[in-house]
C-alpha cells in the first residue's frame, strides 16, 4: 500500500457524512443565501484533510444555499439525483483526463453515453455529439464550428486564415440567450454581429415571416440563425420546422438553443414543440439543468465532424491524429464528465427521467394558476413549458427588487429577476427531480406573505 492511501478513508468517510448531512437539510435549508463577505484563512500551516472539512463546515456552509432542492428557483437549476450524485463522486475519484482513446475506457463510455442522450431527445444518428461545460461552450463549440462550416461555403477557411480577409457574417436571432451573445464575442464575431429579428406578438417566438425577411435581405453573405428551443424567459419555443426550411432555402446554418428545452422530448404533452429539430446543423443541451447532473455539464452536437475538428483540433505531434475527444472541443484536458449522467440513464431510465420533466411542467402551471389568485401579482406569459413569469401589478423596477428581495431573504423560495414585455418581471424555472406539490403551496405563501410585510 501507497503510505499516502492511509490519508484516504478517513477524508473521504468524513466527507459522505457532511454530504448527508447537507442533502437532508435541503427540504428546510433557505433556497437561498445572501451574499457574505468572508475573512481570508490561513493557507500557510497544514492542517490535514479532515481539520480542513470542519473548518469548511464551521466557517462557510451555513453561507451555501439550498440550490441543489426543491425549490431553488432561479436561473434553470436542476439538482443532483442519487446516481447523478454517485457517478460524480467516482468521476473524480477515478480522475480520468478523458482528451483521448489511449489508455483508458473513460473516452468509449463518453460516446455510448452522447450516443444515449441522443436516442433519449430523438435526435438522428448523424448528430455527433461531444461533452463540455455548460451553455457558453456548447454554444461557443456550435458557432464555431457553423463559423467554419459557412465560411468554408464561401472557399474561406476560418481555423487556418482567419477572419482578417474574410467577409462579415450575420447572425440573425429572435430571443439569443444571454451565452449565445458572450459566444460571439469570445470568437471574435462581436456581440454586433447579432441581428435581432422580431418575435411574435405577446410571445418570445421568432416571428418566421420577418426571419423570413431578414434571410432575403443579406441573401448571398455566410449566414447562421440560431432558433432557441426553450426561451429562458418564457420556455417558448421557435418554429423549428419553419426555420429550418429557411435556412435550407438561403444556405444559412440552424443552431437550436435547446439548453433545457429539448427535456420537451421527454414530454407526450410538450414533444411537439421540438418538431424540426432533427433538420438542425447543431444543437446543445444542458445537462445540468433538467438531467439534475451536477455542475458542469453540457452537450454540443453538430452535423459537420470535419468543420467541427477543423476548429478544435490540437496540432502536436504528442497529441496524434486521431478521433480522440480533445480534437472536437475547447478543452484539451477533459473531466470525466459523461460519468453521472450516464449513471442517471442507467438508474432512471427514460421514463423516470421523463416522469420529473413533466411533474415539474405540470407544477409550472399549477405555480402560475396560484399567482392569478394573488391580488397584485400578473402572470406576464402563457406557460409554454417549466417557467412562470410574473410582476408586481404596480410596481417598477425599484418594487420588484425590493420584493424580490425580502422574497429570497425569507428563505422558503429562491427565484431571480427579469425584463418581459418592457416589465419589470420575477422568473421562476422548475427544473428539480424534487419538487412536488406541496413545494408549490410554500411558495405561494411565501408570495402572499413577502407582499403583506
Amino acid at each position: 500500500m501507497h503510505p499516502r492511501f492511509a490519508d484516504y478513508p478517513a477524508a473521504l468517510s468524513a466527507a459522505a457524512l457532511a454530504a448527508e448531512a447537507f442533502l437532508q437539510s435541503l427540504p428546510t435549508r433557505p433556497a437561498g443565501v445572501a451574499s457574505q463577505v468572508i475573512v481570508a484563512d490561513d493557507f500557510t500551516t497544514p492542517i490535514g484533510a479532515e481539520a480542513a472539512l470542519a473548518d469548511f463546515r464551521a466557517r462557510h456552509e451555513v453561507g451555501l444555499s439550498g440550490s441543489a432542492g426543491p425549490r431553488y428557483w432561479g436561473f434553470v437549476t436542476g439538482g443532483a439525483t442519487p446516481a447523478a450524485l454517485a457517478g460524480d463522486w467516482l468521476a473524480s475519484a477515478y480522475d480520468q483526463n478523458v482528451s483521448n482513446d489511449i489508455g483508458s475506457v473513460a473516452s468509449q463510455v463518453e460516446r455510448e453515453t452522447v450516443a444515449g442522450l441522443r436516442d433519449l431527445f430523438g435526435l438522428p444518428d448523424d448528430f455527433a455529439g461531444v461533452f463540455v461545460s455548460g451553455a457558453t461552450q456548447s454554444n461557443l463549440a456550435a458557432l464555431a464550428t457553423a463559423r467554419q462550416a459557412v465560411y468554408a461555403r464561401f472557399g474561406h477557411d476560418i481555423a487556418q486564415q482567419g477572419l482578417s480577409a474574410a467577409p462579415p457574417l450575420r447572425m440573425l436571432a429572435g430571443a439569443a440567450h444571454s451565452s449565445i451573445l458572450k459566444a460571439m464575442a469570445v470568437l471574435g464575431l462581436g456581440r454586433d454581429a447579432l441581428q435581432p429579428v422580431a418575435t411574435l406578438p405577446g410571445r418570445t417566438a421568432v416571428d418566421v415571416a420577418a426571419m423570413a425577411t431578414a434571410l432575403a435581405s443579406g441573401e448571398g453573405r455566410p449566414t447562421i440563425v440560431v432558433a432557441s428551443a426553450g426561451e429562458v424567459n418564457t420556455g417558448d419555443f421557435d418554429d423549428l420546422v419553419a426555420l429550418a426550411e429557411l435556412c435550407a432555402r438561403h444556405g444559412a446554418w440552424l443552431h437550436v438553443d435547446g439548453a433545457f428545452g429539448l427535456f420537451a422530448a421527454l414530454s407526450p404533452e410538450h414533444a411537439s414543440r421540438l418538431r424540426g429539430v432533427e433538420h438542425a446543423d447543431s444543437v446543445t443541451v444542458d445537462l445540468h439543468k433538467w438531467l439534475n447532473v451536477p455542475y458542469d455539464s453540457a452537450v454540443v452536437y453538430t452535423r459537420d465532424r470535419e468543420a467541427q475538428r477543423a476548429v478544435f483540433r490540437a496540432s502536436s505531434a504528442y497529441l496524434g491524429d486521431s478521433t480522440d475527444p480533445l480534437h472536437y472541443t475547447p478543452e484539451n484536458s477533459r473531466r470525466f464528465r459523461a460519468l453521472p449522467a450516464w449513471m442517471t440513464l442507467r438508474a432512471y431510465g427514460r421514463d423516470g427521467i421523463a416522469e420529473w420533466v413533466q411533474r415539474d411542467c405540470t407544477l409550472a402551471r399549477a405555480f402560475a394558476e396560484g399567482l392569478r389568485g394573488i391580488g397584485g401579482i400578473d402572470v406576464l406569459s402563457d406557460v409554454h413549458l417549466n417557467i412562470v413569469c410574473f410582476a408586481l401589478r404596480d410596481g417598477d423596477a425599484v418594487a420588484r427588487d425590493a420584493f424580490l428581495d425580502r422574497l429570497n431573504r425569507d428563505g422558503r423560495v429562491f427565484m431571480t429577476p427579469t425584463v418581459l414585455f418592457g416589465r419589470p418581471g420575477i422568473r421562476a424555472a422548475l427544473s428539480n427531480w424534487m419538487t412536488q406539490p406541496e413545494d408549490i403551496e410554500i411558495a405561494l405563501a411565501a408570495v402572499r406573505d413577502t407582499l403583506r410585510d
